[in-house]
């Protein structure tokens, strides 16, 4: 929901990032991987409690996250990067939250489950309605610097890196965020579900009416 505002906010310091390493030659999926890696090491710290060194790994992770695309887009897209960008982001996601589980079994797993299945929700209707844009031409005006299309909803990039933040600042109060914010992920699944469906049903009628 927020991803509309902070887009615009973030993307100058991006370039200026992305055409720093440009100029030295580095590549997007470089950025992409180291980006992954530094990420993925914020589970053992998680799992050991040292919320503030993970959190660090989580931010240097996003971080990157934004640039390599960044740096994808003032250089030569690739489909291929699009992929592992995305499919590396859905990774890091549901890692992070395994690392809280880990970190406390008794306290924090069931709403780790409870959270990861909601994000199977929102990511399935994204790369569900991804597959069908691409198929009907469909797309969506607010995220052109996507490798995807997708549909808005409630809980977008922004909540999600501010959850994690709250997170590692409040670890005791994880079952409680991790719960609230999978309310909200299974919302916006149902939206996307409802609204995707009508926009490719539409596509669907149109392209019939115009072939009789």
């Amino acid at each position: 929901m927020l991803d509309k505002w902070t887009a615009p906010l973030i993307q100058p310091p991006l370039r200026k990032a992305a055409s720093w390493l440009k100029y030295y030659g580095i590549k997007p999926d470089q950025v992409t991987i180291i980006g992954f890696l530094i990420g993925m090491m914020a589970i053992p710290l998680l799992a050991f409690e040292h919320y503030s060194l993970a959190l660090a790994a989580i931010l240097v992770n996003r971080i990157m996250d934004g640039i390599d695309g960044t740096l994808a887009r003032i250089s030569i897209p690739s489909d291929a990067g699009g992929f592992l960008d995305i499919t590396l982001d859905f990774i890091f996601y549901s890692g992070i939250v395994m690392g809280f589980a880990l970190a406390s079994p008794a306290t924090n797993a069931v709403a780790a489950c409870v959270l990861i299945f909601s994000f199977m929700g929102t990511g399935a209707s994204f790369l569900a309605y991804a597959i069908m844009a691409e198929k009907h031409q469909l797309s969506d005006p607010h995220f052109k610097h996507k490798s995807l299309y997708y549909l808005d909803g409630l809980a977008e990039g922004t909540e999600t890196i501010l959850l994690f933040v709250l997170f590692c600042l409040l670890p005791d109060y994880f079952p409680q965020l991790a719960l609230g914010f999978a309310a909200i992920c299974i919302l916006t699944a149902a939206l996307r579900v409802w609204s995707g469906y009508q926009s490719i049903s539409q596509a669907e009628k149109k392209h019939h009416n115009s072939a009789t």
